[in-house]
């Protein structure tokens, strides 16, 4: 290898270093939280809103052929909402537009999230995976008041 393959590598490979640092870092200072998935958690069979707290929900939302349950839910300003999602079928999405939440529904598993809804809004719940015919029509919404 002559000294400039050798050069190139190392520029190559310390580019992936800051790139990766660089990430970790800025993920860190957003306090963005990475999804997590629970397989030793069983899936629940329902769909509900329960409030913790003053500000405070847990929502465990049910994907299946092609709605979310509960599709509609209503929270003030100002809530964190702790969101577990699995799913009765297929493989679908979960994302909540307007805000950093994107979540796979696997049949078998649950995955969870937390996020806080500080201005007040309707955030629409599209599925982004497709899973069948009916996906254009998979769709939910948070109220935010």
């Amino acid at each position: 290898m002559d000294r400039f393959e050798s050069l190139a590598l190392k520029m190559a490979f310390g580019l992936m270093v800051v790139f990766f640092v660089a990430l970790v870092g800025l993920a860190a200072l957003k306090g963005i939280d990475v999804p997590t998935c629970f397989t030793d958690f069983p899936p629940f069979k329902e769909g509900k809103v329960i409030q913790k707290g003053e500000k405070e929900y847990e929502v465990h939302l049910l994907a299946r052929m092609w709605a979310f349950q509960p599709n509609r839910i209503e929270i003030p300003a100002g809530s964190k909402v702790t969101i577990y999602t699995t799913s009765l079928d297929v493989q679908h999405g979960f994302e909540i537009e307007g805000k950093a939440v994107n979540l796979m529904t696997i049949p078998g598993a649950v995955n969870k999230m937390e996020v806080v809804f500080n201005k007040p809004g309707t955030y629409r719940i599209v599925c982004n995976e497709y899973c069948g015919m009916g996906h254009p029509s998979m769709y939910g919404e948070i109220i935010v008041k």
